[in-house]
């Protein structure tokens, strides 16, 4: 089964245009085998280098503008969605956007080497007003870097095989059977991994009813708002007597947690990843009675429960580590 041999060859630009556009738009085709196999086909002038460098950075391009713009309009609501396609979404999201914080420009420039990075920095940056032009020109940087990255390294092995033609004939026989099983096994990877950790996320969540009774009740619980300062923006309400600190400063500053009532943490990213993934670092600091809060923010919004006004003194406290 020689599929790249076979293939890329006759409609090679295009299926590289293709495959990084669709790998590019978050959907998990990995584009690096069919990158590695246009280069080694470059080694035999089946194809040409530079050519398959413009269609990959087409490709790339296209999809990071459309990201770019679709950020700009739906911000929040775009990164959601993205988030059902991370991994650990939450903590993809909040990286992304304290390094892009952080950097701007440079992000975009190491974004596609970086796993959770590639396709979430373009988004971001369009919500965080980044003018098109200068992202066109850092991301452009970007991905050149990271395609040619890929191409030189197949024309390198591309060069190995041609020295030894055994090695040519056993590529060009297998070379197809290896793509498709590479791609499969990212594939299973993916679903083994994030059905561990959902299985971790599902277990010792709090329901909102029960929260609302708690309260109600007069008991103490201290709340936990989890969200990343630039949710708050278009959105600036909490729980009732929710405190707002980052992951990173609440594990920071877990002496002041106190330890004679439930500590229920929320955010608003699909399956309460940040808070799960909080709750298990505060339980091996010693902190017991830790739980997240079933469909977070948004779902405690959806119910119609009882909202505090999020007050602009406490933004700046937020925001610090």
């Amino acid at each position: 089964m020689a599929l790249p041999e076979n293939i890329l060859p006759m409609y090679g630009y295009l299926i590289l245009l293709a495959w990084v556009l669709v790998e590019q738009l978050g959907i998990p085709l990995p584009a690096t085998p069919v990158l590695l196999t246009a280069g080694a086909l470059s080694a035999e002038h089946e194809l040409n280098f530079a050519f398959a460098l413009l269609a990959g950075l087409a490709g790339s391009l296209i999809a990071d503008s459309a990201w770019f713009f679709i950020g700009r309009k739906y911000g929040q609501h775009v990164l959601r969605f993205l988030c059902k396609l991370s991994f650990e979404p939450a903590i993809c999201v909040r990286r992304t956007r304290d390094t892009f914080g952080r950097h701007r420009a440079f992000t975009l420039l190491v974004a596609k080497f970086v796993p959770g990075l590639g396709t979430l920095a373009s988004p971001i940056a369009g919500q965080n007003g980044m003018g098109f032009g200068a992202f066109l020109f850092f991301d452009g940087i970007g991905s050149a870097l990271w395609l040619a990255g890929l191409l030189a390294a197949g024309r390198f092995l591309g060069d190995l095989l041609r020295r030894d033609p055994r090695l040519l004939d056993w590529a060009g026989r297998f070379s197809g059977t290896l793509l498709v099983l590479g791609i499969l096994g990212f594939l299973v990877w993916r679903v083994v991994r994030r059905h561990a950790i959902l299985k971790q996320l599902f277990a010792g969540r709090l329901e909102p009813e029960e929260l609302k009774r708690q309260l109600d009740a007069g008991e103490q619980v201290f709340i936990v708002d989890l969200r990343h300062p630039l949710e708050l923006l278009p959105d600036p309400f909490t729980l009732p007597g929710a405190v707002h600190f980052s992951p990173e400063a609440l594990s920071a500053r877990s002496h002041e947690i106190p330890r004679d009532r439930d500590i229920v943490l929320y955010c608003t990213c699909p399956s309460e990843a940040t808070s799960a993934r909080t709750a298990m670092t505060l339980h091996k600091l010693g902190i017991e009675r830790v739980r997240p809060l079933r469909g977070g923010y948004d779902e405690w919004k959806r119910l119609g429960f009882p909202l505090d006004a999020f007050k602009p003194a406490s933004y700046s406290h937020a925001i610090k580590p």
